[in-house]
């Protein structure tokens, strides 16, 4: 069984700094894409950032000079550091990862969600 588990969210004040990580673990063949969306009380969940497996990424504007998102394709992990977060940053972060695994000769892409860890930035 492969899973998503993710962990650092928590309570911050407006202007510090949070760094969330999410493992994948199991039967893992490779990981593609993966990223971080986030859904607000009320609201749609939505895209913050990606990264692909060769490094580039892609930031919602709206983080874009303040979020990082990196990976280590060893540990099959990928982190996002939060600096100089804000009231409206929160919410609950899910992380995503595009999963190969391998049966027999047979390679498998699926979609994998974490179970979404709470963000709360206080004013």
């Amino acid at each position: 069984q492969v899973e998503l588990v993710e962990s650092g969210g928590g309570l911050v004040q407006a202007g510090g700094s949070l760094r969330l990580s999410c493992a994948a673990s199991g039967s893992i063949f490779s990981i593609n894409d993966m990223g971080w969306y986030r859904q607000a009380p009320g609201k749609q969940r939505e895209l913050v950032a990606t990264i692909i497996r060769g490094g580039s990424t892609n930031y919602a504007d709206s983080v874009k000079g303040r979020f990082t998102i990196s990976r280590d394709n060893v540990k099959n992990t990928v982190y996002l550091q939060m600096n100089r977060l804000k009231p409206e940053d929160t919410a609950v972060y899910y992380c995503n990862a595009g999963v190969v695994t391998k049966t027999m000769d047979l390679l498998h892409e699926f979609d994998l969600w974490g179970q979404g860890t709470q963000v709360t930035v206080s004013s």
